[in-house]
């Protein structure tokens, strides 16, 4: 490594290891306790499924390679990441499994969305907005996200 590029992780308060820019200092830890959080939320929302369990997971590993390659090591490992996200974020695709419980639980949450805004008299551009972004979701998964066997 060059005495340049030491210098500027120096000045940023970052190092790089591999793929991994490691933030050091107090904001290392907050870094931890975000991923912490957001892996915790989002195995509670493996249970509870108004709780969005991908991107949560997500902001975790992301957290967790800026803190610490250990945690992040750690992360990748797990089961939990394995059998919801390896697939999604290695090869762009997702079992077909996933994918329909996915586009159920969006469905069951913006259909229960639809159904309120009709009890307590949305206007008619609420309703024509929530389907939009319900198709867009629908075609998303089906046509951009890989189904791997």
């Amino acid at each position: 490594m060059s005495k340049n590029s030491t210098d500027l992780q120096n000045k940023h308060n970052t190092s790089t290891d591999g793929i991994f820019k490691r933030t050091k200092g107090p904001i290392r830890y907050v870094y931890i306790a975000l991923g912490i959080i957001s892996f915790g939320l989002g195995a509670i929302g493996t249970v509870i499924p108004f709780i969005p369990t991908t991107p949560l997971v997500l902001l975790s590993v992301v957290c967790f390679s800026k803190s610490s390659k250990k945690l992040h090591t750690w992360l990748l490992s797990t089961k939990f990441y394995r059998n919801n996200l390896e697939s999604l974020t290695k090869q762009r695709a997702m079992t077909i499994k996933s994918k329909l419980t996915m586009l159920a639980v969006i469905t069951m949450f913006m259909g229960i969305s639809f159904i309120v805004m009709i009890i307590v008299s949305a206007p008619f551009i609420s309703r024509a907005v929530l389907s939009v972004i319900w198709l867009l979701h629908m075609l998303y998964f089906s046509f951009r996200i890989k189904t791997i066997g």
